[in-house]
């Protein structure tokens, strides 16, 4: 078997034939972003019950390493592996599960006791969620990226940048801030509620615009729908700005223009059948903790 799940107990002869003996019920690719876990024991009985069940699974780093005719693919850890296994399973349909051993949890939610019997019942729904997609053009080059949570800009330096927006070719009043978010329903839990943005239902079909530290007294997050086409353009006193796509970062000139967009497919999530979303805004972020809730 692969790296991850044979350091946690699984043992599987030959494994440079793993490809031939892939033969199981279902297909499991698994992308961990740390090569040990602490919470292993949880981990390996998970992986002990899918494989009673049929399940055979094999690790992942790239999407090259997709095998073909790949059910499902793991990602185990927190939000932030989730987000690089969505880059590895890209436009390949295959449906992608979270399992937590992570802090926090919105997208990688699920604890490994609850997932073995849901996937081997068939007790879970596969979820279509949004991803952005940016084109970037500066002095004759393109860059192209795609995101799950947000796209950002951010100023390179002291000075505060200001970005000018249009939303389907409209122009709206400049914001002069350390930055800009453009986060989809499922990132407005992420960056965005940090800088005061909205709290939105996922599979909701809107996008969020949310400044970073405005100074603008009188400017305010915006949502728009996803069919909106964002273009952005910058002021700014320094020679380049900081563009991220969920945990991708890079340095681009500042005359650059950022084009974002609905991508045009989505990525497909694994949700168990008794996850909820308010019941995770409770248990996470403390929603509505008040005194006078106590006992309701």
């Amino acid at each position: 078997m692969a790296n991850f799940v044979s350091s946690i107990g699984i043992n599987w002869s030959n494994y440079s034939k793993f490809v031939e003996i892939l033969s199981g019920e279902m297909k499991i690719a698994v992308y961990t972003g740390k090569k040990e876990s602490s919470d292993s024991g949880r981990l390996k009985e998970m992986f002990d019950r899918l494989e009673a069940g049929g399940c055979e699974f094999y690790d992942v780093k790239s999407a090259a390493e997709v095998v073909s005719g790949t059910d499902m693919m793991m990602a185990i850890g927190g939000d932030g592996t989730f987000l690089s296994s969505a880059s590895i399973v890209g436009y390949s349909e295959i449906p992608l599960l979270g399992v937590n051993v992570g802090r926090l949890g919105f997208l990688s939610e699920h604890r490994p006791e609850d997932i073995a019997e849901a996937i081997l019942s068939g007790n879970y729904v596969v979820e279509e969620r949004s991803l952005l997609s940016s084109r970037i053009e500066s002095g004759g080059e393109t860059l192209k990226y795609r995101a799950l949570n947000e796209m950002t800009v951010h100023r390179n330096g002291a000075a505060m940048l200001g970005v000018d927006i249009r939303i389907d070719g409209v122009k709206i009043p400049t914001y002069w801030a350390d930055g800009l978010i453009v986060s989809t329903a499922s990132g407005s839990t992420a960056y965005s509620l940090s800088v005061g943005g909205p709290i939105v239902v996922p599979g909701s079909k809107v996008l969020i615009i949310s400044p970073i530290a405005p100074h603008n007294l009188n400017v305010r997050p915006m949502i728009v729908p996803d069919s909106s086409r964002i273009d952005l353009s910058f002021i700014a006193r320094d020679n380049d700005v900081i563009f991220t796509a969920d945990n991708s970062t890079e340095k681009i000139p500042s005359d650059s223009s950022v084009k974002i967009s609905l991508a045009q497919f989505s990525l497909k999530r694994v949700s168990l059948r008794q996850s909820n979303f308010f019941s995770a805004l409770t248990d996470k972020l403390h929603w509505g903790e008040d005194v006078r809730n106590t006992n309701k």
